[in-house]
């Protein structure tokens, strides 16, 4: 399931209002600048974001992007999550979920909606 080669040549890229993926050029764009990624820091998001939604758990991501086997133990993963993210800000945390003890799994950018109070007066202020 996590492997998804055909729709990258179908889906040719991904869009929203502030990230663009162009998977054929293997290119990354944030907020029209052209972000700089090593190969495996685009390999990483690609997957996830081809798996946008789904947790993707922290062996697949290891076999997947840089072919270890299963059962290796090792920080690479963590340190260029981390690195991805300082690239993706400010929208980083909006991105890239970090599901503890299992894996991570790319949201697609969704704008922030006011909190349920605010809403509630706004509501209230528009009846009155």
């Amino acid at each position: 399931m996590f492997l998804k080669e055909e729709k990258t040549t179908r889906d040719a890229t991904y869009q929203d209002p502030h990230l663009i993926i162009h998977f054929q050029r293997q290119r990354v764009e944030l907020d029209g600048a052209t972000l700089t990624l090593t190969r495996k820091e685009y390999d990483l998001l690609a997957m996830l974001s081809q798996n946008a939604g789904e947790i993707v758990p922290r062996d697949v991501l290891l076999r997947q992007v840089w072919g270890y086997c299963e059962g290796i133990r090792t920080r690479t993963l963590d340190v260029h999550i981390r690195r991805l993210r300082k690239k993706l800000e400010p929208f980083s945390d909006r991105y890239i979920e970090t599901i503890f003890g299992i894996g991570y799994r790319f949201q697609p950018f969704r704008p922030r909606t006011a909190p349920y109070e605010m809403q509630k007066r706004m509501a209230v202020s528009a009846i009155a």
